[in-house]
C-alpha cells in the first residue's frame, strides 16, 4: 500500500470514530425534559422505576411504563438513600461515562501521536532526501555524447593534445606494455567563449564513454563537509560507470590556492579541494577515468593541483587566428541561407579578437536581421550589421533629441581617433567611423582593427594608447580644455590598462626596470614602489598626449575634414576616409 492510500484510510478512519462519536452524544441528549418537582411528584406516586446518577447537571430517569426522562440533578447528599427507601433502583453512571471519557481521549492521543509519527518520518525522509542532495552535485550524464573532433572548428594544437587520450582510454592496456601512464587530468585555460566545454564533450564522443558534466560552484558550500562529500560522491557514480571524462568546468571556484580563507567558508574550500586532491591521486593505473576541467584564470589555481599525477597536461585555448576564425564561420553558417556575396574571409580578417561564441552570435544576429527584413538569403548589410551590433550594439533610432553641439564633439572626437590611427598605424583597418549612438551607451565609435600577430610590441603598445587618448586630445584642442567631456572614460580606461601592464608585467621601460611587479607585490615587496609607479606612469601618459595633440595640430584641415564628412552623413567607411585624406593630401 502507498503512501497515499494509507493517509486515505486513516483519514476516513478518523471521519467515522468522531461521526460514531457526535451521533452517540446526540442520542444521549435527545431525552424529554421533566422539572425536578414532577420527578419528586412521579417519585411520590411510584411511578419511577430506574434512576440513572451522574455528576452532572443532568440525571436520567426511567418511569414504569419505560420512558426515559431527564431533570435536574439536586446533587444531595441523601438523595441516593432517599431513592433507595422508596424503592427505586439506582444506577451509578460514573463509570458508563469514564469508558466514554477514556475512550475519546484514547482516540484524541491515538490521533496525535499518528499524526507526530507520520509528521516526523515524513521530515525524516525529506532531510535524508536534502543530506543526499546536498551531497550530491548537480550533474549532467551524457552516455551516448554526439559531438566530435570535426565539430569544433579551429584549435588544432588543443585538438591534437586532446585527440592522443582517446585511444588511451580505448586501450588503456596496450601502454601498459610500454609503461605509460594514463593522464589523470587535462586543464584547459583561457578566454571564455573559445571551445573549452566542446573539446571536453567531443573527447567523450571520440572515445564513446560517458560525458559528466559539473560546475566547480557545486561544490561550494556554507557548510563544512558538504563540498568534500560531492566530490566524493561524484567520483564515487564515475567508477560505477567505468571508463567515462569528467568535466569540471570553472574550476578556480574550488580550485584556488589554499590558505587564503579565514572563516569558515575558507575551510570548506580546503576540505573540498583536498577532497578533489585524494581522489584523483586515488585512480587505478589506467583505470580509463580522465578528468577535464576549464578555467579562465590559470594562475589562481593551486600548485598541488597542477601537478604531475593530477592534471597532467595544461592545454591554452587561445582565441582563434584569422583562419581558426574562418573554420568557425564556416562551420556556423552551415545550415544558413547566404548570399554568394558573402566573403567569409573578409569576414574573418575583419573579426580580430572575436572569441568562437561570439563569431557564432554575429552570425545569429545577421540572420534575425534577414528574418526581420523578410529576405530569403544573409547578405553582407545584414552580417555588417550584425558585427557592429556585438561590437557596440544596436543604433539608437530616436536622435531627435541630441544637441548640435554633442554631435560636433562626438564627430572631432571619433576623427580624432580615426586620423592618429592612419598616421602613426598604417597596418590596422579602420573599418567604419560613426557619430550613431548605440544602446550600450557608446555616442559613436570608430571601429580600429589590428593585423592578426603573435605578440605585440612596444611601438605597437604605444601606438595604441595614442589612438585610444586621441579623442579626448582632439575634443581639447578644437573646444578648449574646459569643454572636454566624459565620452573618453573607456579610451582612458584602455590606454592605462595598455600603460600598467607595460611598466608592472612587460618591464618594457628602463627607468621601472626589467622586473614584474606583481611578483612583488605577491612576495610582500611593495614598500615604496606604488607611488613611484604611478608617478611614472602619470609622467609617460602625459608624454603620450602631448605628442598627439602636436600631431593633431598639425593636420588640423584633415581633422576638420573628416568631421565635417561625419556630421553630414553620420557613418564612414575606410574607403571614404582615405579618399579624405588622399584630397587633403594633394590640396596640401
Amino acid at each position: 500500500m502507498n503512501k497515499k492510500k494509507k493517509i486515505l484510510l486513516m483519514v476516513v478512519l478518523v471521519v467515522v470514530v468522531a461521526s460514531i462519536m457526535f451521533v452517540y452524544n446526540i442520542y444521549n441528549n435527545q431525552h424529554e425534559y421533566i422539572t425536578y418537582n414532577e420527578f419528586i411528584s412521579q417519585l411520590g406516586k411510584q411511578k419511577i422505576d430506574k434512576v440513572y446518577l451522574s455528576e452532572g447537571d443532568k440525571i436520567k430517569v426511567l418511569d414504569k411504563d419505560g420512558t426515559l426522562f431527564i431533570t435536574d440533578n439536586p446533587r444531595k447528599q441523601d438523595f441516593k438513600e432517599m431513592l433507595l427507601l422508596k424503592g427505586v433502583a439506582v444506577q451509578e453512571k460514573g463509570y458508563e461515562f469514564q469508558i466514554q471519557s477514556i475512550l475519546g481521549t484514547v482516540f484524541f492521543i491515538g490521533t496525535i501521536v499518528f499524526l507526530m509519527y507520520y509528521l516526523s518520518k515524513r521530515s525524516g525522509g525529506m532531510a535524508s532526501n536534502n543530506i543526499l542532495k546536498m551531497s550530491s552535485a548537480e550533474k549532467t550524464v551524457q552516455d551516448n555524447v554526439q559531438i566530435k573532433f570535426e565539430d569544433v572548428a579551429g584549435n588544432y594544437e588543443a585538438k591534437q593534445s586532446i585527440r592522443e587520450l582517446i585511444d588511451f582510454i580505448k586501450n588503456p592496456d596496450k601502454y601498459s606494455v610500454y609503461g605509460a601512464r594514463l593522464p589523470r587530468g587535462i586543464i584547459l585555460y583561457g578566454p571564455p567563449g573559445n571551445g573549452k566545454t566542446l573539446l571536453a564533450k567531443a573527447l567523450a564522443g571520440e572515445a564513446g564513454v560517458p560525458f559528466y558534466a559539473v560546475s566547480g560552484s557545486d561544490f561550494v558550500q556554507v557548510y563544512v563537509g558538504v563540498g568534500a562529500a560531492r566530490i566524493r560522491n561524484l567520483f564515487k557514480k564515475a567508477r560505477q560507470a567505468g571508463k567515462c571524462v569528467i568535466f569540471i568546468d570553472e574550476i578556480d571556484a574550488l580550485g584556488k590556492k589554499r590558505g587564503s580563507g579565514t572563516d569558515g567558508a575558507g575551510d570548506e574550500k580546503d576540505q573540498t579541494l583536498n577532497a578533489l586532491l585524494t581522489e584523483m591521486s586515488g585512480f587505478n593505473e589506467n583505470e580509463g577515468i580522465v578528468v577535464v576541467a576549464a578555467t579562465n584564470r590559470l594562475d589562481t589555481l593551486d600548485e598541488a593541483l597542477l601537478r604531475p599525477g593530477r592534471f597532467d597536461r595544461h592545454v591554452e585555448i587561445r582565441l582563434p587566428d584569422v583562419n581558426e576564425r574562418l573554420e568557425v564561420l564556416k562551420l556556423h553558417s552551415a545550415n544558413k541561407p547566404l548570399s554568394d556575396k558573402v566573403d567569409l574571409k573578409e569576414i574573418a580578417k575583419q573579426t580580430v579578437y572575436f572569441s568562437g561564441a561570439q563569431l557564432e552570435n554575429m552570425l545569429n544576429e545577421a540572420a534575425i536581421v534577414a528574418a526581420e527584413r523578410e529576405s530569403h538569403e544573409i547578405d553582407m548589410v545584414d552580417l555588417d550589421k550584425a558585427f557592429y551590433k556585438v561590437v557596440a550594439g544596436d543604433e539608437k533610432k530616436d536622435r531627435s533629441t541630441i544637441d548640435m553641439q554633442d554631435r560636433k564633439i562626438t564627430a572631432y572626437h571619433e576623427a580624432g581617433h580615426a586620423l592618429v590611427t592612419k598616421i602613426i598605424a598604417p597596418d590596422n583597418t579602420v573599418s567604419k567611423i560613426t557619430i550613431i549612438p548605440s544602446t550600450k551607451g557608446a555616442g559613436g565609435f570608430s571601429m580600429n582593427i589590428p593585423p592578426d600577430r603573435m605578440y605585440s610590441t612596444k611601438s605597437e603598445m604605444e601606438n595604441n594608447i595614442k589612438i585610444s587618448i586621441a579623442g579626448r586630445a582632439a575634443e581639447e584642442i578644437v573646444f578648449g580644455e574646459q569643454n572636454i567631456t566624459s565620452g573618453a572614460y573607456n579610451d582612458i580606461e584602455k590606454a592605462t590598462d595598455i600603460l600598467m601592464n607595460m611598466v608592472k608585467r612587460f618591464g618594457m621601460y628602463r627607468d621601472t626596470g626589467l622586473l614584474n611587479y606583481d611578483i612583488m607585490y605577491k612576495n610582500s615587496l611593495h614598500v615604496n614602489i606604488d607611488g613611484d609607479i604611478v608617478k611614472y606612469c602619470k609622467e609617460r601618459m602625459q608624454s603620450f598626449y602631448t605628442q598627439v595633440k602636436a600631431l593633431l595640430n598639425k593636420n588640423i584641415h584633415v581633422l576638420d575634414k573628416i568631421a565635417e564628412k561625419l556630421l553630414a552623413k553620420e557613418t564612414i567607411n575606410e574607403k571614404e576616409l582615405n579618399e579624405i585624406l588622399s584630397q587633403t593630401k594633394k590640396s596640401a
